[in-house]
């Protein structure tokens, strides 16, 4: 438990780290890399959209971040009446009942301490839960930060390639780019700053094809109507057409949140479908 608190604190700082760096490296140095002579930039060059389209990519991944942190899910220990169901609450929290006895959908995060609803899992890189109400804003997040991932993945590359003279051509290029740079930086020939961009180019990589991965399967479990916590413990949930699913999370305003970082509507149209 102790390691998992440890984890719960120093991954968030992580995240954090990784963010400042690769806006760092954007800003200062992939951009300017692309004007050759600002008097004569026209309005809508390539590196004014570069920088942009880099914009609002990171802009969308740190707002559904911070709105992951501040919504966490429903604590049900917590202005809801569940009639005998509070006082299962109450025995969770004061410890007189195990976490077997959870209500349906229901979980008991020892990190968090609280009882969530429709619990999914627990988010390291944010350390706090993901439930019904900062679910859409956790897979937006996954998604933005994958795709400023690989968008910061391609605009190293195009640095690399200008400023060691090299093609990316060949598929296998990349695959030998990382050990061919270890033993040129080791002899003198390669800088400190092109050593540390081509070690960022695998780490955007894996970054953001984790985090495809893992929004690809969220998608999944939505599409059925499950949680992560649901398969896990191998409970059954009631069938029900997967555009339901999908508007249960994402809510009617899906379009907005694609935009920009907005609240979960899902339980609102839980609570009226109920109604």
């Amino acid at each position: 438990m102790l390691v998992l608190r440890l984890l719960n604190v120093v991954a968030p700082a992580y995240f954090l780290c990784i963010s400042l760096v690769t806006f760092v490296l954007q800003i200062f140095l992939f951009i300017p890399s692309m004007f050759r002579d600002p008097s004569t930039t026209p309005l809508l060059s390539p590196a004014l959209l570069h920088g942009a389209l880099f914009l609002f990519l990171s802009a969308n991944a740190l707002g559904n971040y911070v709105l992951v942190i501040q919504n966490s899910p429903e604590d049900l220990g917590k202005g809801i009446n569940l009639g005998k169901g509070a006082e299962v609450v109450a025995d969770w929290l004061d410890g007189s009942r195990s976490p077997g006895s959870a209500l349906p959908s229901t979980h008991f995060c020892r990190l968090c301490a609280r009882v969530t609803q429709r619990h999914d899992h627990h988010c390291f890189f944010t350390g706090n839960c993901i439930g019904s109400r900062n679910m859409r804003n956790f897979i937006m997040f996954c998604l933005y930060t994958s795709l400023a991932c690989l968008h910061s993945l391609v605009a190293g590359m195009a640095y690399i390639s200008a400023a060691l003279s090299m093609s990316f051509a060949n598929p296998l290029a990349f695959l030998t780019l990382l050990p061919h740079s270890i033993s040129q930086f080791f002899s003198g020939a390669l800088l400190s700053s092109e050593m540390f961009v081509i070690l960022m180019l695998y780490l955007w990589l894996g970054i953001g094809l984790a985090c495809a991965g893992f929004c690809c399967h969220q998608m999944l479990l939505i599409l059925r109507g499950q949680t992560r916590y649901q398969v896990r413990k191998g409970m059954v949930v009631r069938a029900r057409p997967w555009r339901e699913n999908l508007q249960e999370v994402f809510g009617k305003r899906w379009l907005l949140g694609l935009l920009i970082p907005v609240l979960n509507v899902g339980s609102d149209y839980r609570r009226q479908k109920e109604k």
